[in-house]
């Protein structure tokens, strides 16, 4: 005779009131599973579960076990977190790229910051409303630092050191107690160059003496300058600046009037852009390009890195913050 069965064992001996009881017990289940062309859609049978008057105010319970689960993404961000760490370390350990390892600690922090704040966003609303935020900020923020990126790149590959000038101006970098830096090397090695292809115009050597330089970055490239053979006549020392923006002012406001018309600008080529903007505030006539580039390309990587925050610096924070 055939039975009916669960799980294969005779039904009588599950439920001794029969396979009535049975089928009753399997109502809620079967009612359970709505049909659907192909086959059943689920086989949940948990009642919808109703918000805790904590959760209608956005209190999450911490004793859930979903808080100390760990998402994909926050696996993710903590393993960004460990290697912009380690990347930082090693940047340090390097010479001339110091920007490069502080903003890859500083990216490190970021990481953690967002970890933390997804993890607490399991506790409250507001959390979640404060990571959303954050969130957006970073989008915003890495959209503005790519596009002055892509721009300082682009500037800084124009050359014009072919076309003539009324007057140069070489702006200053680091000096080594005496020694010029590498960056301040290049430019003087650029502008030799130019003032030889252009022999009847002046030049001025604009840099101040920092902390841990012997003498002035002007009068470093003065005295390397005359000793390659430039007439000392030609050049003129500013020797006060502090920054790109003082370099600029107090340089143009040493020159005639009559050689503003066409200016010639000696720098590096990661930093022609931000001078450029500079100078586009200043007034001069015509800026002529006259790039120095530096030798190792992840000297050029880390300074063209750091001129794309300077610019979002000086173009949308400080108008904002003003």
């Amino acid at each position: 005779m055939a039975q009916d069965t669960l799980l294969g064992f005779p039904a009588h001996t599950l439920y001794p009131q029969g396979v009535c009881s049975i089928r009753k017990a399997a109502e809620p289940l079967t009612a359970a599973l709505p049909y659907r062309r192909g086959g059943f859609t689920t086989l949940s049978t948990v009642s919808p579960r109703r918000e805790t008057a904590g959760e209608t105010m956005g209190i999450y319970d911490m004793n859930e076990h979903t808080f100390f689960e760990w998402k994909r993404s926050e696996r993710l961000t903590a393993a960004l977190a460990l290697a912009f760490c380690l990347l930082g370390l090693g940047l340090q350990r390097l010479p001339g790229v110091g920007f490069s390892g502080k903003l890859s600690w500083g990216l490190a922090v970021v990481c953690l910051v967002l970890l933390g704040l997804s993890r607490l966003s399991r506790r409250h609303r507001g959390w979640k409303i404060l990571l959303r935020t954050v969130q957006a900020g970073l989008a915003v923020l890495l959209v503005c630092l790519s596009a002055a990126e892509v721009w300082v790149i682009r500037t800084g590959r124009e050359d014009d050191s072919a076309f003539p000038a009324d007057a140069v101006i070489v702006l200053g970098a680091g000096v080594n107690g005496t020694t010029p830096s590498l960056a301040l090397q290049s430019r003087i090695d650029a502008a030799e160059r130019y003032l030889k292809a252009n022999p009847d115009i002046p030049a001025v050597l604009s840099g101040g003496q920092g902390s841990g330089e012997d003498i002035s970055e002007a009068r470093a490239m003065y005295d390397a300058l005359t000793a390659r053979g430039i007439d000392p006549a030609r050049l003129i020392l500013e020797e006060r600046s502090a920054n790109t923006r003082q370099n600029l002012q107090n340089s143009l406001a040493l020159l005639p009037d009559d050689y503003h018309k066409t200016v010639a600008i000696v720098t590096n080529d990661f930093h022609m852009g931000r001078v450029r903007l500079l100078l586009n505030a200043a007034g001069p006539g015509r800026v002529v390009q006259v790039p120095a580039k530096l030798p190792w390309w992840w000297l050029s990587a880390n300074y063209y890195l750091r001129e794309s925050f300077a610019v979002v610096n000086d173009q949308v924070v400080r108008p904002l913050l003003a």
